[in-house]
């Protein structure tokens, strides 16, 4: 009677329990039972701003110019006198040789440097479940607290140029060219018997413009960037028990191998993932970790990020059938856990290297 009791007195304590832990109240023997937390969904948004003004840029068209022929006197017609001939004087005649003309010196357009802060993913919080360390009890859930954290909001400095004065030009005046030709004029006139004595003429050549300096515009066209924000769309929080098989609880190695080197997944390996996993996500609210290992050969640092790539691929491609990225978490452990002695220098065949080119996956409590 005494034994009775007591075993109905811990049956009403550990429903108690239950109810206080936000436990399964009916739970079966032998099963296990996962907490299913929907997690925060964002999107994301573009937003384009300007890095660089639109600006002009000028190119100068030096002025031209053309020879031109002048027939100009150079002595004129006269009379000579038997008795007394004329007598003539030099005289220094001036005449432009080069018009003047105004030259144009490209000033550049000036920048400057400015800066925008962007809010490139928001403030969230949610809960979390922790398993208090020494724990008493041999049952681990019976230590589980329940968190709420809060994460910053994170942001992103975005630098971009100004435009601070733009292109001009200066005028620079070229002065004309002269110079001279010289010219014999009468100083006296012939006396007594007259002799006409005709002009002579030259030709010269002079330098005038034809076309004026000028310049051409150049507009250069402003360039922009588009800036990707990650925003809240959907507050997540505590939904239902969901129960599962034990086993899935520990990692399951999945039969999805990988090629030496590789990231790639074959058309069986996705057919592992759909008979395999597929189902079961589709089926239930719950979250798993995938996680793929690589086998010992290679860079250590190499491995690692092989691996995170492998496991990538199979969240990508469960992301590509309908689910949702948050139940889905990606981890790589490179050649840190080894299923067999292949470690590095030991001489395995290709055999054994692949069973440790493996992806595993388990059942998270979120």
């Amino acid at each position: 009677m005494k034994l009775k009791l007591l075993l109905f007195v811990g049956f009403i304590a550990g429903i108690g329990f239950s109810q206080a832990q936000g436990l399964p109240t009916n739970p079966e023997p032998g099963k296990c039972y996962v907490k299913c937390i929907t997690k925060d969904t964002f999107k994301e948004v573009e937003e384009t701003i300007q890095t660089y003004p639109a600006y002009t840029t000028l190119n100068v068209i030096p002025a031209t110019y053309k020879t031109v022929e002048e027939k100009v006197l150079v002595k004129e017609a006269t009379k000579k006198l038997v008795y007394v001939p004329a007598t003539y004087e030099t005289v220094e005649i001036p005449y432009v040789k080069q018009a003047s003309r105004t030259d144009l010196k490209v000033v550049p357009a000036t920048f400057g440097n400015d800066s925008r802060t962007f809010e490139v993913y928001p403030k969230t919080s949610g809960w979390e479940y922790k398993i208090l360390e020494d724990c008493p009890s041999v049952n681990k859930d019976d230590c589980v607290a329940a968190c709420f954290v809060e994460y910053p909001a994170q942001s992103k400095d975005v630098g971009f140029t100004t435009l601070s004065a733009d292109a001009s030009t200066n005028s620079i005046p070229v002065p004309e060219q002269s110079t001279s030709y010289k010219k014999r004029v009468i100083k006296t006139p012939a006396r007594m018997d007259e002799i006409e004595i005709p002009a002579e003429y030259t030709t010269i050549k002079r330098r005038v413009i034809d076309t004026p300096a000028s310049t051409t515009t150049n507009t250069i066209a402003a360039q922009y960037q588009t800036v990707t924000r990650t925003i809240l769309d959907k507050k997540g929080g505590i939904t239902t028990w969901e129960e599962v098989d034990c086993e899935l609880l520990d990692p399951n190695v999945l039969p999805v191998f990988y090629e030496l080197g590789s990231a790639r997944l074959t058309s069986a390996s996705k057919k592992t993932i759909d008979d395999t996993l597929l189902p079961m996500l589709s089926d239930s609210n719950v979250s798993i970790e995938i996680m793929s290992h690589t086998d010992s050969r290679g860079n250590d640092d190499f491995n690692q990020s092989l691996s995170q790539q492998r496991a990538n691929s199979v969240v990508n491609y469960l992301v590509s059938k309908g689910i949702n990225r948050s139940r889905l978490t990606a981890r790589g452990f490179g050649e840190t856990r080894l299923t067999n002695r292949c470690s590095n220098g030991s001489d395995c065949s290709e055999a054994q290297h692949q069973k440790n080119r493996r992806t595993e996956f388990r059942v998270l409590s979120n």
